[in-house]
């Protein structure tokens, strides 16, 4: 069934900004528990679903995603049939009313109109989940209903998911309303920012909401639409992040240390696929002490690292500690440093800055290829 559906993978619009890390890269871009990126998931979703006709759409700073996807080779994507198509939008300057998801879909809309599939799934680049959308691609078509959103269920939304959208839902798993989250109460219905529908919608919504305003969004033009559509709700179970502050990737990178939460994410009969760099294992000397953490390939390790997450080719000198704290590829660090509640950006080197920390609930953040 999901052979008659393609994907579209969405791009955060400008009222997403995650502090420090967003001035660089995209949200898709972000590094994720050191070898992956967040676009993985959503493609690979895709790919593991059967799915395999997939658009992109990049907005500002492309260049990270462009090489990071490349061909879409390695999500395992049909190579005879299937293929990844990289869209852009000329509004992409990062905080412009116009940088929405309408826009974009708008400006591509000769090519989503010429896909040979019936149904469309839309699933963001800045949210971490595992999905089967064979299972929502089915569900949509049995409820006969014309827009079935995926949501997930929360009870902490005072403290994260502040950025999202949350839906109202009523006993016929109808949705009612789609709001944001002012963060007033913590059981919430998050919206995961995806749908699926018959392309022929998707086509008709994308030049209702360009009609009525030019910064509406999908969202936004559905929401209006409860009334008058059929619009429904599928939950969501297990595991689910959204990286749409700098907060909630810090509180959603750590919680995965937890060996029963990752493997509630990550199974051995549903791969998340990843760009894969070839270098060489991570050498430990006698001095390193390494508990409780991610560590990937080609680094090398002399000091302490415990309850963190250490990206690719990452240098940590002997008497260095690091503690519940994300270091990015390439960076150093060099002897005698304290780094706790912390996020040190890619090619960072922390020198004369002994100490540095965060907390938990507002890690401290260190730029791309600064010197400390």
């Amino acid at each position: 069934m999901a052979a008659s559906a393609f994907g579209i993978v969405s791009s955060a619009d400008n009222t997403i900004h995650v502090e420090g890390l967003h001035d660089y890269r995209p949200i898709g871009a972000f590094s994720f528990l050191g070898r992956f990126r967040v676009i993985d998931f959503p493609i690979s979703n895709m790919s593991n679903s059967g799915i395999d006709r997939i658009q992109v759409y990049v907005r500002s700073r492309p260049r990270s995603i462009a090489e990071h996807v490349g061909s879409g080779r390695h999500y395992n994507i049909n190579s005879k049939r299937g293929k990844i198509q990289l869209l852009f939008s000329t509004n992409s300057a990062a905080r412009s009313i116009y940088n929405n998801d309408i826009n974009a879909y708008n400006e591509n809309l000769d090519i989503i109109q010429r896909m040979h599939q019936d149904y469309v799934i839309i699933a963001p680049s800045y949210m971490v989940y595992k999905q089967d959308y064979k299972q929502l691609l089915d569900a949509h078509i049995a409820s006969g209903a014309d827009i079935t959103l995926l949501y997930h269920k929360v009870d902490n939304a005072r403290e994260y998911f502040k950025n999202c959208h949350t839906i109202t839902v009523n006993k016929q798993k109808g949705v009612s309303s789609i709001d944001k989250n002012l963060g007033t109460a913590n059981s919430k219905n998050i919206l995961m920012d995806t749908y699926c529908m018959k392309k022929d919608i998707f086509i008709e919504l994308i030049k209702d909401a360009s009609w009525m305003s030019s910064m509406y969004t999908l969202a936004d033009i559905i929401n209006i639409m409860c009334k008058q559509m059929d619009v429904r709700a599928y939950q969501h179970k297990g595991y689910f992040a959204s990286l749409t502050s700098l907060e909630d990737y810090f509180h959603s990178s750590m919680e995965l240390i937890d060996y029963d939460i990752a493997s509630d994410l990550f199974k051995a009969d549903w791969p998340i696929y990843t760009r894969t760099t070839d270098s060489c294992p991570t050498q430990y000397y006698d001095s390193a002490k390494v508990t409780n953490s991610f560590v990937s390939n080609g680094c090398s390790i002399e000091g302490t690292i415990d309850g963190s997450i250490i990206g690719r080719s990452v240098v940590i000198k002997k008497g260095a500690t690091i503690k519940n704290s994300i270091i990015m590829a390439y960076a150093v660090i060099e002897e005698g440093v304290h780094i706790e509640n912390a996020i040190v950006d890619k090619w960072a080197h922390i020198i004369h800055a002994k100490n540095i920390r965060g907390d938990a609930e507002s890690p401290q953040y260190i730029k791309r290829n600064d010197t400390l």
